[in-house]
């Protein structure tokens, strides 16, 4: 059977342990098959296995193991293992580390397996994994033959997680089985983007019908495992596991080698100091905690199908999706240090998840630069309420919105995708006013990321107007994204009406930004009149006109109209506490000249020509000695904001945008979180294999690859960001 015995035999005595293993492997994907009660399960788990095999001897024992796994079932003896160590180690208060060492080498074993099969399945339904066992195969007394393996495992994998703590001798084993979770539920990368009613994820939707209380159990201590950041312990009983750290061990170099993930180097968790510099158990916690919560199970409804179309696929209006725990125990999350009613006066029934808030607030603001902790954001701020109105009422909204400032200023180093996150984040905090209001009264001494110019002392809402404004100029130039343009001065419209006292730089690039704007907007209108004017509307060689010249106009007519009504919201109900704003639009007046009799904004630009004339009025009546000051301009504006009182104003309905969710915003989700866990987990996922989103397959990259390659793929893949909410005005 080539690199791998296929026959072994057992020496009388004196074996070492390198052949021992060599043994132990080499039966384990070989032919014959052990029952269950065997003592060479036993054997296997406990042996320390220190053997070093190259790549391609480990993918031959893969194929062997896929190849007899259909008559030894070996692949599930070993998950019953894992789930029977995994008991012991919850039953015992003080795991012991035979035990930890036992649940680990099933857990190396079925990870590196599982995921080849994984790979390579060829059915749609997983039947290679054979996740069933023979019924004249002797059973333990403790196994039935009618008992789920897949609900088992994933029972037993839930109850650690969730029941035993993390403890410098359990680390390893958190850790270990948040990746093989990953693993396991990596079947979902070979669906398509749009989740049907044919699709089979065992191990997913094994999770997906545990007990309510275990859910909660599990939701709950991700969320702790995210918020304490646990480092690897160094001087601990789990460094005992590593033999010699320098030479990792056979199923060691197999997870390296094959699935990428199974005991990573002891340098992954600790710097040369020897001091923790990140917080793996964290980073694993968050990306299985996104997954359990954009899952999505398609059903379909009853029905007859006509004769010969059995194979035909369900359309959406006949499929519906079955609740996913996970995400309502996140939605039902609640403040451990309140236990209050909710807004519709009910209290809840039953176990709720219970976190500090205060410290995951705290948490998402120094991890918001990772696209997982901006994920886990938008989750909660969008679907949980009591952490939206927790926000809402925190002073210090700059821990959470500077970092989404500077991700936004670095727009040009970001997907495309964290940045649709991001504004839709900052457009759901914007629909409350008190958000609105509160932000002008925050004053940040510095921004020490904002390089063209020095910004001091000035408030984070003012900062929030310049670097919107900053990425709208940044769409124009180069992604060219309507939805972006749109969600940008959507949360500015909804801002306006509570400006208060706007800085000089962030009044000027609001002006700046309509002139940019009408700029575009009388480029298309000339180009339009041009394409109209000639000979069949066909344009000349080289003029490169857009296919729908109107289209696009009429997108940028609906632009010039948002920021006009930015502008008269500013003008209409904050006037006299934004000077800065009066000056900015007076200094730059001629801007609006043109558009004044426009018939789509001539009414919107008579206020602003109301407020030109009173101030222009006053300047004019103004003896001035010597030449006019910007300071003496602002100081004259300054006094006359005091007996501003609005006279010929029209007041017009306030904009208000808000966001909802697309009726099946899964079809964005599932493929988004995936793509950002795969880039950030060390996972190699062989791209060939993967249907849920479109990725980079060059000819010498398409079977496996490192982990780097894959993050490279994934760094130019994009998804589109426009299926998974829409704004509306109200």
């Amino acid at each position: 059977m080539g690199a791998v015995p296929s026959t072994p035999r057992w020496s009388s005595g004196g074996m070492r342990p390198a052949e021992t293993a060599e043994y132990l492997i080499g039966t384990l994907v070989g032919e014959k098959s052990f029952p269950m009660g065997s003592d060479y399960w036993q054997k296997l788990l406990e042996l320390p296995l220190d053997l070093r095999w190259p790549a391609d001897r480990i993918l031959h024992a893969s194929q062997l193991f896929a190849q007899n796994n259909r008559y030894t079932r070996h692949l599930a003896k070993v998950l019953v293992h894992l789930s029977w160590c995994l008991e012991e180690c919850i039953s015992t208060p003080e795991v012991p580390s035979v035990a930890i060492v036992k649940a680990l080498n099933a857990l190396y074993i079925s990870s590196v397996f599982l995921k080849y099969f994984i790979e390579n399945v060829k059915s749609d339904n997983f039947e290679e994994l054979y996740l069933s066992l023979d019924q004249s195969e002797p059973l333990p007394t403790n196994f039935s033959t009618d008992q789920n393996i897949k609900h088992l495992v994933m029972h037993s994998v839930l109850s650690f997680l969730s029941k035993v703590d993390v403890s410098g001798n359990t680390y390893l084993l958190h850790y270990e089985l948040l990746h093989f979770m990953l693993i396991a539920m990596s079947t979902q990368l070979l669906s398509g983007p749009s989740p049907g009613p044919d699709d089979v994820h065992p191990f997913m939707d094994a999770a997906m019908v545990q007990e309510n209380s275990l859910v909660i159990s599990v939701v709950r201590k991700l969320l702790l495992n995210y918020i304490s950041r646990p480092n690897f312990p160094t001087s601990s009983s789990s460094t005992s596991i590593f033999s010699d750290v320098n030479q990792p061990g056979v199923l060691q170099r197999v997870g390296s080698a094959a699935a990428n993930l199974v005991l990573l180097p002891f340098n992954f968790f600790v710097s040369a100091s020897g001091h923790a510099t990140r917080s793996p158990l964290a980073e694993s916690s968050l990306s299985m905690l996104l997954i359990l919560v954009h899952y999505r199970k398609c059903v379909g409804m009853d029905y007859v199908k006509e004769k010969g179309d059995c194979n035909a696929s369900l359309p959406k209006e006949e499929t519906y999706f079955s609740e996913n725990p996970y995400c309502k125990a996140l939605e039902n999350a609640r403040d451990i240090e309140f236990d209050r009613v909710d807004i519709e006066g009910n209290t809840h029934n039953g176990p709720l998840v219970r976190l500090p808030f205060a410290s995951l607030f705290d948490t998402l603001g120094m991890c918001l630069a990772d696209e997982g902790s901006i994920l886990l954001l938008y989750s909660l701020v969008h679907g949980n309420s009591a952490f939206l109105e927790y926000v809402l009422v925190r002073t210090d909204l700059d821990t959470l919105l500077m970092p989404m400032m500077e991700t936004l200023y670095n727009a040009s180093s970001r997907t495309s995708n964290q940045i649709y996150m991001v504004l839709i984040i900052l457009l759901i905090l914007s629909q409350d006013s008190s958000f609105n209001a509160s932000i002008h009264k925050l004053m940040l001494p510095s921004v020490p990321w904002y390089q063209e110019r020095l910004l001091h002392q000035t408030s984070l809402g003012s900062l929030m107007v310049i670097i919107l404004i900053r990425t709208v100029k940044y769409n124009l130039s180069k992604l060219r994204d309507v939805y972006l343009h749109t969600n940008c001065l959507a949360t500015l419209a909804n801002m306006a009406p509570h400006v208060h006292r706007l800085s000089a730089y962030a009044s000027q690039r609001l002006v700046s930004l309509f002139d940019m704007l009408a700029r575009k907007y009388n480029k298309l209108a000339e180009m339009k009149n041009d394409k109209m004017q000639m000979p069949n509307g066909e344009s000349r060689e080289g003029d490169n006109l857009p296919e729908d010249t109107s289209a696009e106009l009429h997108i940028y007519t609906d632009f010039l109209r948002i920021v006009l009504e930015i502008l008269n919201a500013i003008l209409t109900y904050a006037l006299p506490r934004n000077p800065e704003v009066v000056y900015a639009i007076m200094h730059r007046q001629e801007v609006f000249q043109p558009f004044r009799n426009h018939p789509r904004f001539n009414e919107l630009l008579e206020n602003i020509f109301t407020v030109l004339d009173f101030f222009n009025s006053r300047m004019d009546a103004q003896k001035v000695d010597g030449e006019w000051s910007v300071e003496k301009v602002l100081q004259v504006i300054i006094i006359n904001c005091r007996s501003w009182r609005g006279e010929g104003m029209k007041m017009f309905t306030q904009l208000r945008f808000t966001y909802e969710q697309e009726s099946h915003p899964e079809e964005f989700f599932i493929p988004y979180v995936w793509q950002v866990v795969l880039g950030r987990s060390g996972l190699s996922f062989n791209p060939g294999s993967i249907n849920l989103f479109p990725i980079d397959l060059s000819p010498e990259k398409q079977e496996g690859g490192d982990a780097g390659e894959m993050a490279e793929k994934l760094e130019n893949t994009e998804l589109n960001g426009h299926d998974f909410g829409v704004l509306t005005d109200v």
